[in-house]
Order: C-alpha cells, then structure tokens, then sequence
C-alpha cells in the first residue's frame, strides 16, 4: 500500500537544505524520468480507479500497476501498487499495445530522491511548476510535513495528471502531455 502527500515547492535549493538539517540525505541524484500511462479503449482502467504506467527512470525501467482511490477529505492519498523492473521498455511498450492497451498520457520530471530511512521524499521538477511527494507512514509524513514547513492546508493528494488539467484550464493551454517540449521550456541543469 502507497501513502503518500505531493505539495508545492517553491525553492529547491531551500527544501534540500531543510531536508539536510531533518536528517534527511540524498539517495539518488537530479535524474530525467519518462511516464507513460496506458488504458484500454474507453478508458476502462480508470473508469475501475486503476493505472498502468511504464516509467523510465534514467537507464532504468519499471511498470507499475495501482488500484483504488482516495477519497474526498483524505488527508493521504493511499493505493494498492505492485511495481517491477523490466528490461526493455521498448519491447514492452510493443507487447501492451498489441494486447490492445494505448498511451492515453505522457507526463515526465526531473526527480531526486531522498530518505531518512522510515520513509522517502522525492523532489520532482516538472513542466508545470516544482512539487515535492512524501511517502510513508501517515504519522511519519505530517511530523516530516511540519518539521521542513509544510502545513496540511499544502497536501496535494492528486495525481500528476489532475495537476496537469488543472494547469491547462487556468493556463489555457492546449498541450495534451505534461512533457517540457510540449509545455515549453526546460528546467535548469
């Protein structure tokens, strides 16, 4: 089971330090990270509240699956999720569309990950704006949450995919993927 919170970062450089002085150390550095989320026609995995995204993390690749939904007035976002490595992503890409699963959204960051060794923050630079994601136990995540400044007024328990829509309706753009090339821009080296 996944609990976890996304909030809002504004300075970067600011939530490493606090990170640092919570104990907190780096465990991978800034990588470039690839999401792909596939469905069936008529969106019948999401219409069943499930995801099946094929990530490329680096030089790595990993499919997972989650299922449920959080519901309104949860503090924590909370899903079943069963990941695993896969060697060729290409390959597998092929093999989920010829069983008739397509690409329905494509959303990618620049991530980095830290822990304290009870649970993990992730920092995501996006197209769309910085966010950062605690995940762990419910407990754990509001005492890190108040410990680097993050009130639960900031929880974000949507996926990166809601943030998206959001963007584009105050936006008014008219981008279908969540990627830098189609949003525009690149974040800093």
């Amino acid at each position: 089971m996944e609990t976890e919170i996304k909030f809002r970062v504004d300075d970067v450089e600011q939530l490493e330090a606090s990170l640092r002085a919570a104990g907190f150390r780096e465990q991978t550095v800034r990588t470039h990270e690839l999401n792909t989320l596939y469905d069936l026609a008529g969106l019948q995995l999401s219409k069943r509240s499930q995801l099946l995204r094929l990530r490329k993390y680096g030089e790595r690749w990993v499919l997972t699956h989650k299922s449920g939904r959080t519901q309104p007035g949860d503090r924590h976002k909370s899903r079943e999720e069963t990941e695993t490595a896969v060697e060729d992503g290409a390959a597998l890409d092929k093999i989920l569309r010829a069983l008739g699963f397509q690409p329905v959204f494509t959303y990618e960051k620049f991530r980095s990950e830290w822990t304290d060794d009870c649970g993990d923050l992730v920092i995501d630079e996006t197209p769309v704006g910085n966010f950062a994601e605690l995940e762990g136990a419910p407990r754990w995540i509001d005492e890190i949450a108040a410990r680097i400044g993050v009130s639960e007024d900031q929880y974000i328990t949507g996926s990166y995919a809601e943030l998206f829509v959001a963007w584009k309706r105050r936006t008014g753009s008219d981008a279908q993927n969540m990627t830098f090339a189609e949003v525009g821009g690149e974040p800093e080296p």
